[in-house]
């Protein structure tokens, strides 16, 4: 999608991710660790302590960037020049599209610098609350087989068995969506919203908002309310089928719950951050039928004590439900 490539490095023989992507993840990842991006830092609160890196976040961001960089940064200056000579014409991917962008003067909009940042940033941004939802979806789904049977219903149904679900099948996956957007409602990736400040005094819900005060809401507050959802702690896709069979979105305008940021400062990718969503939970259900180890009987749905994720990490039994010749597409479309 950003890079029209699977993933980076050759590979292993069997097709998968090798080394290079394993350590590019891991690099994502650790940007991404509440750890290290939003836990307390003496430099918030006293900048002349910055330069010493007391809590040594610095250090690990620092090295975590450059991993990024080695990855992302070659293909991004090698892309870029044959725009420039005019040897490149059609837009294959993200990165295409991102080169080619002009201002109203048909100059060149992003520098090569910028560029980077943003794939940087659309890289991160779209790695966490996909994969955090599909993953307590599925634990979830486990333990309420019915739900499980259901989905699958729906995918044999739209897409059949001898192909594999595309983009353009989404709009017809109600509930798979609906599963998807209960994840978010019930298992947000972080407890609060990113900061905004309110830009004049105004009146929320009776409670009054200086200007320039912080404003954070809380995502488990909202997902959760119980004056708003009925068993807001149950596990329950239905209640977001609408009675007059209109598509399910993974957005929520009333602000019932956060899948995605809203506001001025709002997630600016969420057609992007919904299709990845979808496409890899529909791709998961679609091409295999799911069961907990052998000598257990169900998930435990515990969360971490240190942020929402699931407090052991989620190892399922995987069985192909496709003929053989699906699962080659894969190897071949790439």
């Amino acid at each position: 999608m950003v890079f029209n490539k699977r993933f980076f490095g050759k590979g292993k023989k069997n097709g998968g991710p090798g080394f290079e992507e394993a350590q590019h993840v891991d690099a994502l990842f650790r940007i991404l660790d509440l750890d290290y991006s939003f836990s307390f830092c003496l430099s918030d609160y006293l900048p002349c302590s910055e330069g010493f890196d007391l809590g040594g976040r610095e250090k690990i961001i620092k090295e975590a960037n450059g991993i990024i960089g080695k990855y992302h940064d070659p293909i991004i200056e090698d892309r870029v020049q044959p725009w420039k000579d005019g040897t490149k014409k059609e837009e294959e991917d993200l990165l295409d599209v991102l080169i080619t962008l002009k201002d109203d003067n048909g100059n060149p909009l992003p520098s090569t610098y910028e560029i980077k940042a943003q794939i940087t940033e659309i890289m991160s941004a779209t790695v966490d609350n996909p994969s955090n939802a599909v993953e307590w979806a599925i634990a979830e789904m486990i333990n309420q087989p019915k739900i499980f049977e259901k989905a699958a219903e729906e995918l044999d149904k739209v897409v059949g068995k001898e192909r594999l679900v595309q983009e353009s099948d989404l709009s017809q996956l109600n509930y798979i969506t609906a599963c998807a957007r209960e994840a978010f409602r019930l298992h947000p990736v972080s407890p609060f919203n990113i900061p905004h400040v309110s830009i004049t005094d105004t009146t929320v819900a009776n409670y009054f908002i200086p200007k320039d005060s912080h404003v954070i809401l809380s995502r488990v507050g909202l997902g959760r309310n119980p004056k708003v959802w009925d068993e807001p702690h149950k596990f329950k896709p239905e209640r977001h089928i609408k009675n007059d069979g209109s598509g399910v979105t993974l957005t929520e305008p009333d602000l019932r719950f956060i899948s995605f940021s809203m506001g001025r400062r709002g997630c600016a990718r969420v057609t992007m951050g919904t299709s990845i969503t979808l496409m890899l939970f529909a791709r998961l259900l679609q091409g295999f039928t799911w069961n907990v180890p052998r000598n257990e009987t169900s998930i435990d749905l515990k969360e971490s004590e240190s942020d929402l994720t699931l407090a052991k990490p989620l190892v399922l039994l995987a069985k192909p439900r496709l003929p053989a010749y699906v699962y080659d597409q894969i190897m071949h479309d790439n």
